[in-house]
This record gives C-alpha cells, structure tokens and sequence, in this order.
C-alpha cells in the first residue's frame, strides 16, 4: 500500500477493479468511458468486504453515483462472486491516487454457489462524502495538444461481423462496407442518422476497424463532436491552430458522431467546415451521424448542411422484429448463454425502442439467471423485467397513442374513432393504427375496434401504407420517430 494511503490493497483487488472497467469500456459509448469512468480511483479492503471509488469533486461524485453507481456495483458483484459494499468518497487534495494499471493477477476468491443463493443481491452503494474533503470543481489540466490525440478512438469490437444486419439498417451497412473498401470514391461524405441506440456508432466504428483492416497504415479517427468542439476551444486558448489543422486535415478517414452538437458554436462550424473541405480534396472520406437528417438540423451554418447533403445521406430505424430477435440470440450466444427462440421473440415483442435498449434487457436476464441458477426462460424473463414491462405496459396504451397522435396533429381525440373522413384527420388516424400495431401486442381486430369498430382490413391497409410511405419520406419517418420516442417516455 502506497504512503498516500489511497491506493489499491493488493494484486487481486487491482484485478478486480480492472476486470470491473474493461467490461464497462465495451458498454459505455467511448467518450463517457474516457471522461466518468476512466479516470476513477479505488481502495479494496483487503479482506474484500468494500471498494472505495475516489472522485475529484462532489459534482462529479453525484454524477457517477447517479447514472453509473448501481451497474459498477452489480458488476463487482458478478465479477467477485458474492457482494462488496461499494463507497464514493472525495479525492483529498493531498492525495492522489494512482489509476489502476492491469497486472499479472493471481486467481480472486470466489464464493461458493450455496453462499450466493443464500446471500441475494445487498450490494450497498454508500456516499461517504460526509467524512471526506470537499473540494471545488477544478478543470483537468490537460497537457496535449491536438497532434498528441489518440491514435484512432475505434472499440475493436465493433465490427461488421458483430452489427446483425437488417431491413432497418440494410442500406447504411451497404453503404459503409463500400467506404471501408474503397474510401474516397463514392458516397463521400456519408451521412448516417436515426434515433438513439440503433447502431449508428457501432456502423462507424466498424468503417474505421475495416479500413485500418484492409489498409493498417491509414490515418483514422472517431471522435465525438464534443470532442471536437473540445479541440478548437483548446486551439484557441493555446493559439495552436496551425498544429489543429494539420492533425486534423491529415486523417484518410474521420468519424464523427452527433453532429448536432455544432449546433450555434460558430468557431466550431467554421473550423470543421475548412476541415471538411480540406479532406474532401484530398479523397479522403468524412463519415457522420446525427439524431435527425441534415436539412433538420437547427442553428448549424447553411453552407455546412448543404455539405452534409452532398454525399449519401442514409437512415438507420429502429429494429423489426425479427432483427431484435436476432439481435438478442446472438449477443446472448457471445456470453456464453443460449436464449430460446421463443424466448426471444417475448423479449423482442416487449423491447422495441432500440438496439440499446434491447442490449440493457439481455444483461438485465442474464444477471437475473445467473444469480438465481435458473435456465432462460418466459417466466425467468417476467421475473427479471418487471419493472420495465411495467412500465411500457403502463405508458403504451391505446388511449395513449390516440391522444399523443391527436395532439401532434392538431385534431380531436374523438376524431380518432369517428366516421369522418377528411385527410386531415384521416392520415393521423392510419398513424394512430400504425403506431398501435407496433407498440402494443393488440390484434389487428382489436385495434379496429378501438377505431370505432373498424374492420380489420382497414387497419391493415393503413399499417401498411404507412409503414411503406416511411421507407420513401423523410419528413415522416422523422414525425413517426418523434412520436414513438414521446410514447416511450
């Protein structure tokens, strides 16, 4: 143990917190990792009984408690065997602690399958702030320039053999595995975008990890575009543009998440609006995401979305069934589980928002098999989702669709189920019958009864012609999306 007091106990403990974060690195979005998790400071009691998480400053204490607290307790748990108290405590200003750095560990202790029956899940996540030195928010210093970046920022496991492929995303994944092939000829820039969780950064990753496959000596990066706006705010301070510029316009290939956030920083625009330009001359490819399409994006420069538009701009949607069916036995395969068919389609059927949110449901099963020693099945997975069934079951209902449907659009509620048949209100009545299909389990016969006692046929007709009209316009796709992401809360 180290003077300062604050550093790891043993080899073992090391491991057990290194094992914690390498999982974590493979589930949080690169750029959360980097700024909440990666630099966390632990102490493990030496007979394993608590773990103490140091962070700089109560701000950030509240934050990681809050939205990561619960998970880096339950994988302490897993990865442990048996549960350990975790704390949150402030770095004192005198202390320092060092990051934990992967050593050769010996084997952990585990418990026996008896003691983790009996002793069910009291992982205890305790604030201890009141004991510990409050210090103010204090920016990291930061000692690197932009040339001093990491080499590329891509998870090497995401790839193109571990994206499922599906209708929702056939023509982006088409489009990216051209890029990764052959850069700089077409579809430059490509334009992905579609709502939260759906894959678009796992399809980006996989264009960099397949370039860097077929040529190993390309110049690639992903990256945020809040780090990017990061970057000029820096450039700026330190009066290093010449250095941005040039590590910027030398990429072959540059990744670019979330877009939108350029959104009214007009340095920022403009900065990568001469970086586009430069990389564009050079035949290298630009790759971007972003939550809407182009011409949708607010407070961004006319003349940089005129650049977004030039190239292919592409959708991913949110999964159909059966691609979330596949979704979830293959991921469960890669944990070494076997979900059931029929299982699956259960879990499919009640998780439709997105892939995210689908991956958080497997983990939450398996965890839940896992811990009680039970086989994967319909009832197993009622148990271990309550809560969210729940609450998807409360939320989506048809009441719900009709009165969200008519508000959108500026009509009655009982224009829903009348007779009247005026476009204006007979078009967000068949996406009022569209959207029930897709989010609750209701027959086609149920629905048309809640329509005013329709016939199902009717119903059918407006599904279809909705969900065909989707693939071809923009402008619905986007009023749909909006409106599945409010019924979903």
């Amino acid at each position: 143990m180290s003077n300062s007091g604050f550093s790891l106990e043993n080899d073992a403990g090391q491991s057990l917190w290194q094992s914690c974060i390498d999982q974590l690195a493979q589930e949080l979005p690169e750029q959360q990792f980097n700024t909440w998790i990666k630099p966390l400071n632990t102490r493990v009691a030496s007979d394993f009984s608590k773990i103490t998480i140091f962070v700089g400053n109560r701000f950030k204490l509240d934050w990681v408690r809050a939205q990561y607290g619960g998970r880096i307790a339950s994988l302490l748990e897993k990865i442990y065997g048996q549960s350990i108290a975790v704390e949150l405590a402030i770095t004192p200003r005198e202390a320092m602690v060092r990051p934990a750095a992967p050593p050769p560990a010996p084997a952990m202790p585990t418990a026996s399958a008896e003691y983790r029956t009996e002793h069910r899940a009291d992982t205890r996540l305790v604030d201890n702030t009141a004991a510990a030195i409050s210090i103010p928010f204090e920016p990291p210093r930061e000692t690197t320039t932009p040339i001093s970046l990491p080499r590329n920022r891509l998870n090497s496991i995401l790839t193109f053999d571990t994206l499922v492929e599906g209708s929702a995303n056939r023509m982006a994944r088409a489009a990216a595995m051209h890029i990764a092939s052959m850069p700089g000829v077409l579809y430059n820039p490509l334009f992905i975008y579609g709502g939260v969780g759906l894959g678009k950064t796992h399809l980006m990753h996989a264009v960099g990890n397949q370039l860097l496959v077929n040529r190993p000596a390309a110049k690639v990066l992903y990256i945020h575009a809040e780090q990017f706006v990061s970057d000029v705010v820096k450039a700026y301070q330190r009066k290093t543009f010449d250095e941005f510029k040039e590590y910027y316009h030398s990429l072959d290939l540059l990744l670019i998440d979330d877009v939108q956030f350029f959104a009214n920083k007009d340095r920022t625009q403009e900065e990568f609006f001469n970086a586009f330009e430069a990389l564009l001359a050079k035949k290298s490819h630009i790759v971007m995401t972003s939550d809407t399409y182009p011409k949708g994006l607010a407070d961004i420069h006319e003349r940089l979305v005129s650049r977004f538009d030039s190239g292919l701009t592409v959708t991913i949607e949110p999964p159909e069934l059966e691609m979330r069916v596949a979704i979830l036995m293959n991921k469960a395969h890669a944990e070494g589980s076997a979900m059931p068919e029929e299982v699956a389609f259960f879990v499919a059927k009640n998780v439709r928002s997105n892939v995210r949110e689908l991956e958080g449901a497997l983990r939450k099963i398996l965890a839940y098999s896992r811990f009680n020693q039970k086989e994967i099945s319909i009832q197993l997975v009622k148990d271990a989702l309550r809560d969210l069934l729940a609450i998807q079951n409360r939320q989506i209902s048809m009441e719900n669709i009709q009165k969200t449907v008519a508000d959108y659009y500026k009509i009655k509620v009982s224009d829903m189920y009348s007779k009247k048949r005026p476009a204006s209100i007979a078009r967000p009545r068949q996406i009022a019958m569209y959207l029930a299909k897709e989010l609750t389990q209701k027959s086609l016969p149920e629905i048309g009864e809640l329509f005013g006692g329709r016939d199902h046929t009717t119903v059918l007709h407006a599904v279809r012609k909705i969900g065909a009209e989707r693939q071809q316009s923009t402008e619905l796709n986007q009023q749909l999306h909006v409106l599945e992401q409010t019924l979903k809360g």
